[in-house]
């Protein structure tokens, strides 16, 4: 399991709330007492998961849950008395913060706690897919500026110039992005 950040001031529900992540496989969650405190280690740490116990002693919680979200990956959840729990969700739910009014019972923290990870997991996920189809689209561009230099400068055809590309690559165990590269690369510094 990743990192969890605990976000509360009282010490019985630091200790129920860490024992329990730990029993989840959460080894060790920092627990910090404050919302100032908890913004300067989200800095530091890429959490999985974040748990906030209002109110804190510097803000009540939701601010913070919004922030967590805005700037992380994690599963953001919020515990709060039951009665402002409708409010608090009402605020913070179009967020992805998971509200979970107090008292709570272990299966249902568990649960939460299930589906903020499930969350952040999906989330990097498609963050990594992302990123693939970046490097992938940013290859696509290399290899058709190349072509075009094939074509403008060399005289090839089309049909030419990607074969040309193509044959490099294999010949040379090169991804097409590279041999484009290399060709673009080759170019005198005025005729760019």
């Amino acid at each position: 399991m990743g990192r969890a950040l605990i976000v509360s001031a009282g010490e019985s529900a630091n200790e129920y709330l860490a024992g329990h992540l730990a029993g989840m496989g959460y080894a060790r969650p920092l627990i910090v007492p404050s919302a100032a405190e908890a913004r300067r280690r989200l800095d530091d740490g890429d959490f999985e998961l974040v748990v906030v116990n209002a109110p804190l002693p510097d803000e009540f919680g939701h601010e913070f849950c919004m922030d967590a979200m805005d700037k992380t990956d994690a599963g953001v959840i919020f515990l709060v008395k039951a009665a402002a729990a409708e409010q608090m969700e009402a605020k913070i739910s179009e967020y992805g913060v998971m509200v979970v009014p107090k008292p709570f019972s272990n299966a249902l923290f568990s649960q939460v706690i299930h589906m903020a990870a499930a969350g952040n997991h999906r989330l990097q996920k498609l963050r990594e897919e992302n990123r693939r189809l970046e490097e992938k689209i940013a290859q696509v561009r290399l290899v058709s500026r190349a072509k075009v230099f094939l074509i403008t400068q060399k005289g090839m055809t089309e049909a030419e110039a990607h074969h040309y590309i193509e044959k490099q690559a294999m010949d040379t165990r090169q991804n097409r992005g590279d041999i484009a590269k290399q060709i673009l690369d080759s170019l005198e510094p005025d005729s760019v």
